[in-house]
Parts: C-alpha cells; structure tokens; sequence
C-alpha cells in the first residue's frame, strides 16, 4: 500500500512539552556560572531555534563574552542529554493521532532545530520513534528551518509528495519554514515563541491532538 499523505512535525512544543528539561538545563547552566535563573514562561519563549540560539537569547546584553557563550552552550547540551526525558511527555492526544495516521498509511517525519541526536534520543526515550520515517534536526542538512528545504528534502528522502504534505508545528519559525515550501499550516497553541496566534500564519489552529484525525481528514 502506498502512502496516502505525508505529516511533518516539529518536535519540541508540537509533539512533546519539553520546556520542564530545557529549564532544568538553562537554569543549571545559569547558576553554575553565577547568572540569573529562568522561569517556565521565559524558556517557553526562548526555544525553539535550537539550543545556541535559545542560549543567545537567553544571555542578551549581560554575557559578552564569545567563548564563555560556547562554554556555557555546551554545558546547557551536556546537561541537556544526559537530563532529556526527565519530565517531557508527549502532547494530549498525540500517541493516539500517531497510532491513527499509521494505520491510514500516512507518512510522517520529524523536522526540528533541535540536534538530530538530541532529537532522536528523547524520541526513543518517550517510544515515539518507530513512528516516524525519518527525523531530521538542526544539524541533518547544512541549513535548518526556517529554509523550505529542511522540509522539502526530508518530503525527498522519504518518497512523499509535496502537494499531499502538511507541516505542524508551534511557532513563527515552522510557519515561516511551511510558508517557504509552500505547505498548508497547522499551528499548536501555546508553543514555545514570543508570537501571538494573531501573528502566526496558519491554515489551521489546536490546542492538542484530541480528535484531530478529524481535522486531517480533511486534507486526505
């Protein structure tokens, strides 16, 4: 049976909450070297572009320093890894969708700012990743989202059809990336971004996976 339709995820807000862990490893890294801690609210904001972003954003104007930045960076990952799955879990109602998309033959991948091994790791840790055909993170390619073509060579890779795929993720960066490889939107609610849903270009909007094999459906 060939495959029907094609889903690309996002990994960190849209199908796992993984900002508890990424706190826990912002913060550790925060106090190791003696600056100020974040709270879930502020590292909800700060992800989703991948760890070195995320830390940049983080240190804004009170870290200069060029190598204590990398120093810090590598010991956020460091504890990262070692830490990933401690209090993640999948969003509401995803395992469902994806048990459901399975069995309808739908194709699904990963597409993330999030290191592919990083990625890769928490979903086998949480047992979300025989779901997918392929996950592709920021380091996959030699560009990450939000270039079209994190998106469109992953669709590549795994014999899909770009006018049967839909992209779903959390913030401006999976819009943009969407937007750019000219794929229909599904916007999470309550992601990791400092965007309004108002500024978010989107097709469609949830809050969680509870019923949305309904809402694809429509799209088969």
């Amino acid at each position: 049976m060939t495959q029907i339709y094609t889903i690309l995820f996002d990994l960190d807000g849209t199908l796992v909450d993984t900002a508890p862990d990424l706190m826990a490893a912002h913060n550790y890294v925060m106090k190791k070297f003696g600056h100020k801690e974040k709270k879930l609210s502020d590292i909800k904001s700060l992800a989703g572009k991948g760890a070195w972003l995320m830390m940049q954003r983080s240190f804004k104007k009170e870290i200069q320093d060029e190598n204590l930045k990398k120093e810090m960076t590598k010991e956020f990952i460091n504890f990262y890894s070692q830490n990933i799955d401690n209090e993640s879990k999948p969003i509401k109602g995803v395992i469902d969708f994806l048990n459901w998309a399975k069995s309808k033959n739908i194709s699904m991948a990963v597409c993330t700012n999030k290191q592919e091994k990083l990625a890769v790791d928490l979903l086998k840790k949480l047992n979300m990743y025989d779901f997918f055909e392929y996950t592709a993170g920021s380091d996959t390619f030699d560009f990450n989202k939000p270039d079209p073509r994190h998106l469109t060579n992953v669709v590549e890779i795994i014999s899909g059809d770009l006018s049967k795929t839909i992209m779903i993720g959390d913030s401006e960066v999976d819009a943009m990336s969407a937007e750019n490889a000219k794929l229909p939107f599904i916007l999470v609610e309550g992601g990791y971004t400092e965007k309004t849903i108002k500024e978010i270009k989107h097709d469609v909007l949830i809050k969680d996976f509870v019923n949305f094999d309904k809402i694809i459906e429509k799209f088969l």
